[in-house]
């Protein structure tokens, strides 16, 4: 399900979605009356917008691999590079995926087993995809996306105070108290109602996707029909990556969302001119993503057809509302300048693209999510120190808030 370097999107963001042309329903399971069975646990990271990455072995390799988890997929995915890097040949096929950048055809590993921490999974067909842009993104390599194709055969559990999933065999699940159960319609996506308000107050059906580094992401097509907005205030212009490449998008804030009997105020907000339709609107206005998901402890009940939400200790904490205008990428060991959009803080700061980030603020890591989290946290000045050439350049970007 990615934008604006200050930002969180990342994924889009991968926007994001992968999704298939046609979405098969899968026909409704019989859960069986015996309690669910605890096969797994094991534990994961958070990437920025809290994105979760998974290490898993696939075939006969012993190459640990990092697969986003992402209930925006839907299948399951290998980056073509690393295919290349543990000897698999994909199959070419007629098979399309749609993405930011448009439709494509993808070629397949068929009947492969993902291996993961005390479980082995069977019988999988990964599509192959370029995933060199999610890499750069966030500085690690990512080598694949685990979706629909693994979350519907589990009962899946993240837990964002421990940072551990724990996986189930489908069977009766008692929730937690204090919790919600949110009843998604269940293509190979889970869909839910949301109600939003701005300008005025609707409902509508959003994707729920763990793979996007976000709080919620509009169709711009959506927010025209509906009036939803409130006109006065202007979205700033960010930038975007997804399967495929990159774009720019608008970057607003809506005044109250609601997930089940969760309310969330002033909520940054993505506005994305979907030329592809990869939202599926009308259907679909849009998508909830990671960044808001995050505040919960998740269980992902796809036999059952729920996803039960549990506040966690990231539940009050507050939205990211800095903008900075600089996109920047981790390329060939350093981090990278790549965007500097026009009348932002950063263009006025005097950066320029093909500039190295070699600190920000205090910071010299030369890792870019602590770079990016510093730029999407602290308003105000911030010094930088850039490599232009063979010249070292200390500057300054006065980053400013949406909100």
């Amino acid at each position: 399900m990615y934008i604006d370097a200050a930002f969180k999107m990342r994924k889009l963001f991968c926007l994001i979605l992968l999704l298939p042309i046609c979405l098969e329903p899968f026909a409704q399971e019989l859960l069986e009356s015996r309690p669910a069975e605890l096969i797994t646990r094991f534990p994961f990271k958070i990437y920025n917008g809290g994105v979760m990455v998974l290490q898993a072995k696939l075939g006969k390799s012993e190459t640990p691999l990092n697969f986003i988890l992402d209930t925006g997929s839907g299948g399951i995915s290998l980056d073509s590079a690393t295919c290349a890097e543990i000897n698999i040949s994909p199959v070419k096929t007629d098979t399309t995926i749609t993405g930011i950048a448009g439709i494509k055809k993808v070629p397949f590993v068929f009947n492969e087993t993902l291996h993961l921490p005390g479980l082995d999974v069977t019988g999988l067909n990964f599509h192959v995809v370029d995933y060199s842009v999610l890499s750069s993104v966030y500085g690690e390599k990512i080598d694949g996306v685990i979706g629909y194709a693994f979350l519907n055969r589990y009962i899946v559990k993240v837990n964002f105070d421990s940072v551990y999933i724990e996986v189930y065999r489908p069977g009766t699940m008692e929730y937690p108290t204090g919790g919600a159960t949110l009843h998604p319609v269940f293509t190979a996506l889970p869909i839910q109602w949301l109600n939003i308000k701005d300008k005025r107050k609707m409902g509508f059906n959003f994707y729920i996707d763990t793979g996007a580094g976000l709080n919620l992401l509009l169709n711009e097509q959506f927010v025209a029909d509906s009036n939803l907005l409130v006109k006065k205030r202007k979205p700033v212009i960010t930038q975007a990556e997804g399967v495929g490449g990159r774009l720019r998008m608008r970057l607003t804030v809506i005044k109250r969302l609601k997930v089940g009997p969760y309310t969330f105020f002033n909520v940054p907000t993505y506005l994305y001119a979907d030329s592809f339709n990869v939202t599926a609107y009308p259907f679909v206005g849009g998508l909830l993503g990671n960044d808001l998901l995050r505040r919960f402890n998740l269980t992902l009940n796809y036999p059952a057809r729920n996803i039960h939400l549990l506040p966690n200790s990231h539940f009050k904490e507050p939205f990211d509302y800095v903008y900075s205008g600089l996109g920047i990428y981790f390329e060939n060991g350093n981090v990278k300048v790549e965007e500097v959009i026009p009348k932002s803080p950063a263009e006025k700061a005097g950066i320029k693209n093909g500039d190295i980030l070699v600190s920000v603020g205090t910071n010299f890591s030369n890792n870019i999510m602590a770079y990016k989290t510093v730029l999407q946290t602290q308003t105000g000045n911030i010094k930088l120190i850039i490599r232009r050439g063979d010249k070292l350049i200390e500057t300054s970007i006065r980053t400013i808030s949406i909100f």
